[in-house]
């Protein structure tokens, strides 16, 4: 993908989470690879549903901003999935109500209540409270790059995709999963044995 139409991609999935109630207001940062060693990433402070193509960062995997404007300052995850999974080329995160409102509690997602979770999501681990911004959070962050989405204590929810559009339905579907888990409160996981079938799908 040529950077000019990853900017318009980049600026249709900010203004998708937005409308979908997956991000409100400035929060959230998301990126999309350009190639092996260029991604595009949100700037800082932006509402993401008025974001235009053209606001968006270029930057490398080393950190260097090759583009007019100011990167978010949670950019250094974003470079820790890229270097971690060259597979990776969407990194996305957000502050979904369900799913801050698990991790402002404490709770892991329970992605197994139904095969969808287990497919799209598999395990999602918790990580603790860090700084936004923080080369603490950064590190928290990079020691889980293997898992298709992660929450943050009182923080929000990141996904990866093989493209932006799977980054995008392992949101939605993490939303979906930690609703799913406060209104049915209490309710069996799938036994391990189907986990196990549906892992091997």
């Amino acid at each position: 993908m040529n950077e000019q139409s990853a900017r318009v991609k980049l600026a249709e999935i900010c203004k998708l989470l937005y409308d979908r109630n997956l991000t409100v207001s400035a929060g959230g940062n998301m990126s999309l690879r350009l190639n092996e060693k260029e991604f595009i990433i949100t700037p800082t402070g932006r509402n993401k549903g008025m974001l235009r193509p053209d606001e968006m960062v270029l930057m490398n995997i080393g950190g260097k901003v090759l583009s007019d404007g100011k990167p978010s300052i949670e950019r250094t995850f974003h470079i820790a999935f890229y270097k971690a999974n060259p597979d990776t080329n969407s990194v996305i995160h957000c502050h979904p109500l369900y799913c801050t409102s698990l991790a402002v509690k404490g709770e892991k997602i329970r992605s197994s209540l139904t095969p969808e979770g287990v497919l799209l999501l598999g395990d999602v681990p918790l990580v603790g409270y860090f700084t936004p911004g923080s080369k603490k959070l950064a590190d928290a962050v990079a020691e889980n790059t293997s898992c298709k989405a992660i929450l943050m204590a009182r923080h929000g929810a990141i996904t990866q995709g093989r493209t932006i559009e799977e980054a995008f339905n392992r949101m939605e579907e993490l939303e979906f999963q930690a609703k799913l888990q406060m209104l049915t409160a209490g309710a069996d996981e799938l036994p391990l044995s189907e986990i196990k079938k549906l892992e091997k799908m």
